[in-house]
C-alpha cells in the first residue's frame, strides 16, 4: 500500500487511488456530528447558488456550512459542531458547503472512491482503509479555505499515514501544535459567535465517531454515506 499525502484544491485535483479529504476545522468534522444527529443523507455543496438548488429540489433539507467561518445568509445553520450540538435539528437531511472540505470533494474527480476525513473519525478511517486494502491512498488536506496548508489537516494525514504503517504518534504533541499555530483563531474573542472555543476541542476529540463517510450517489445527486467498517 503506497500513501501520498496532497494539498489543497491542486492535490485534490492530482487524487488517485482510494481517497481521503481532509478538513478537521470543521467541515468533516461537523459532517460527523451531523450524522450523529440523524441529519441523513448529507449533501456537499460546491456553491452557495448549487446549494440553494438542492434546497428547492429537497425541500426540507436544512442548509449548513460557512463562507469566510461564517453561517452564509439565508442558511439554517453555519459550520460549527458546538453550534449544531445546541440546535434542535435532527433526524432531517443535511445540504453542506463549506470553504474547503466540500471543494475537495467537487475538485477530486479522478479519485477511485472518496471518503471524508478528520480527527473524530480517524480510527475508523484506517480500519476502513485496512479493509479496502487499496493499492493507493491518497490523503488530501484542503487547508484554510483551499488557499494555505494548516496543520490539523496535515497532521491528520500523518496520523492516518501512521497508523496504517505502524508508526506512533505523538497526539498530544499535535494538538498542542495545532492549539499554538492554526488552531489558535478559536481562542479570539471576536470570532465566537461563529467560531466557539469548544470547537477546537470538538473538532480534535480523535477516534470519538465508529464510522466513515463515503461520497457516493442517490438518486442522481452526490451524498454522504455512513459505513462503519
Amino acid at each position: 500500500m503506497e500513501f501520498q499525502i496532497l494539498q489543497l484544491l491542486e492535490g485534490a485535483r492530482k487524487a488517485t487511488g482510494l481517497t481521503v479529504i481532509i478538513d478537521v476545522f470543521r467541515a468533516f468534522s461537523m459532517a460527523c456530528y451531523a450524522t450523529s444527529l440523524g441529519l441523513s443523507p448529507i449533501y456537499p455543496a460546491g456553491t452557495l447558488e448549487e446549494a440553494f438548488s438542492l434546497k428547492q429540489k429537497l425541500g426540507d433539507a436544512l442548509l449548513a456550512g460557512e463562507r469566510d467561518e461564517q453561517r452564509p445568509e439565508g442558511f439554517d445553520l453555519g459550520n460549527s459542531p458546538a453550534l449544531l450540538l445546541k440546535s434542535e435539528f435532527s433526524n432531517r437531511a443535511m445540504i453542506h458547503t463549506t470553504s474547503s472540505g466540500t471543494q475537495g470533494i467537487v475538485q477530486a474527480r479522478n479519485a477511485l472512491e472518496i471518503i471524508t476525513g478528520s480527527f473524530v473519525n480517524a480510527d475508523a478511517i484506517v480500519r476502513y482503509i485496512q479493509r479496502q486494502c487499496p493499492s493507493l491512498v491518497s490523503l488530501v488536506c484542503m487547508g484554510y479555505a483551499c488557499q494555505y496548508p494548516t496543520d490539523e489537516d496535515t497532521l491528520c494525514a500523518e496520523y492516518i499515514r501512521d497508523q496504517l504503517t505502524g508508526r506512533k504518534s505523538d497526539t498530544m504533541a499535535m494538538k498542542e501544535q495545532i492549539r499554538q499555530g492554526s488552531g489558535a483563531r478559536f481562542f479570539n474573542k471576536e470570532s465566537q459567535l461563529w467560531a466557539p472555543e469548544e470547537d477546537f476541542n470538538l473538532c480534535l476529540d480523535l477516534g470519538r465517531f465508529d464510522f466513515v463517510l463515503k461520497v457516493t450517489e442517490k438518486e442522481g445527486l452526490t451524498c454522504l454515506e455512513k459505513i462503519v467498517p
